[in-house]
């Protein structure tokens, strides 16, 4: 049996991976960068490294640890170092290297180890979905879910052409991209509400949760966030069924076999976020879409609580007062808004979305426009289709 000390030296070592297609090529400079996800507790952070740095540590350690046999992927000499199976190949064998450190106390309390996976940062980190009742409250500064990403995105390269929905802090809009004509809803809110109402921990969890590797048909999608001075942008699917509620509303009540269609996407969605130790907490109507196939899409992420078991609980009061689907939305094109409320779709789009308050135009985002949104800011890797 496990002594209490060796218990609570097992309970502080992290917990990492490498996940799945989220490396980032970059082909003009000939390599290959791996997003290492690092867990300690309830602080998670992502660490960026090249092939050569686990080959580096690797070296390192096999020296040390002779009887460790640890393996790395070998070096590739000949062939294409961007083929998507050797990349496969070489991210599995990276993660069980990296797997095999953080299982040993003295490979994992190596210094070049916690170099490697800056385990420095945890101090630093506050609980990204640490309510506002939470006893160990920390200051918005402490806030920081890893790397910033896309310096080239900005407001100004999408069309802002019409108002989906509204809420405590801000607006969505359906907006197309100019350089390819692509339509995403865009959410942006204003910093000023947010931090005024000192809620930018549940919009960092929002974050955090969309960036989270979350890859599920029915959970809305995020292509890349960006910050102004004064405004943070999500970039989303668009989803243009329509809400749940709206056609709850026109309908006033579903027939049965339509409900449990719902029901069962619905419990698909959150089982998968359960997977992941992410409580929802703000289901209903409004935060359930329809796509145009009649699949829900579950959206809003702002309430969710990450790190919770199936043991632990919350004391928090939130929230709000292959089948074929039952129902099919009518919608008529890409960027149809019928299905949408008209009381958001009839207002006008306002000229601050893209400009300053002296006219002036926004042309480049701010990637850390101040500490309260430390880390906003995100880009996929550089070969998918939104860069």
């Amino acid at each position: 049996m496990l002594s209490h000390a060796k218990m609570e030296e097992r309970s502080s070592l992290p917990s990492v991976s490498i996940p799945c297609h989220n490396e980032q090529r970059d082909k003009k400079k000939r390599y290959t960068v791996y997003k290492v996800l690092v867990s300690v507790g309830q602080h998670e952070w992502f660490v960026f490294r090249r092939y050569a740095e686990f080959d580096k540590l690797y070296n390192t350690l096999r020296k040390q640890f002779p009887s460790m046999n640890l393996k790395i992927p070998a070096k590739r000499i000949f062939g294409d170092n961007f083929d998507p199976e050797f990349i496969q190949q070489r991210r599995a064998g990276l993660h069980d290297f990296i797997k095999r450190l953080v299982s040993h106390p003295q490979l994992c309390n190596h210094p070049d180890v916690k170099s490697f996976l800056q385990m420095d940062k945890r101090q630093h980190l506050a609980d990204a979905s640490e309510d506002e009742d939470d006893k160990n409250s920390s200051t918005s500064r402490d806030i920081n879910l890893g790397p910033s990403g896309n310096p080239q995105a900005k407001p100004t390269d999408f069309d802002f052409l019409k108002v989906i929905g509204k809420g405590s802090f801000g607006k969505v809009f359906l907006a197309k991209r100019k350089h390819d004509g692509k339509f995403y809803a865009i959410k942006v809110l204003q910093k000023k509400v947010i931090l005024n109402r000192k809620e930018q921990k549940h919009i960092m969890a929002e974050r955090n949760v969309l960036v989270k590797n979350v890859k599920h048909p029915f959970l809305v999608g995020l292509h890349y966030s960006f910050q102004t001075t004064d405004k943070l942008y999500f970039v989303l699917d668009f989803v243009n069924g329509g809400e749940l509620f709206f056609h709850l509303q026109k309908e006033r009540t579903f027939p049965e076999p339509r409900a449990r269609f719902y029901i069962a996407e619905m419990a698909s969605a959150l089982g998968y976020l359960h997977s992941l130790k992410i409580v929802y907490r703000d289901l209903k109507p409004e935060n359930i879409l329809l796509d145009h196939g009649g699949h829900i899409v579950l959206t809003d992420f702002g309430l969710c609580k990450e790190g919770i078991s199936q043991t632990d609980t919350t004391t928090t009061f939130c929230g709000t007062p292959e089948i074929p689907p039952p129902f099919i939305p009518n919608v008529t094109s890409c960027c149809d808004i019928s299905n949408f409320d008209p009381e958001f779709t009839e207002e006008n789009v306002p000229s601050s979305i893209c400009w300053t308050q002296s006219h002036s135009v926004v042309n480049a985002s701010v990637m850390e426009a101040d500490d309260a949104f430390l880390g906003f800011s995100y880009a996929p890797p550089s070969d998918d289709s939104f860069l």
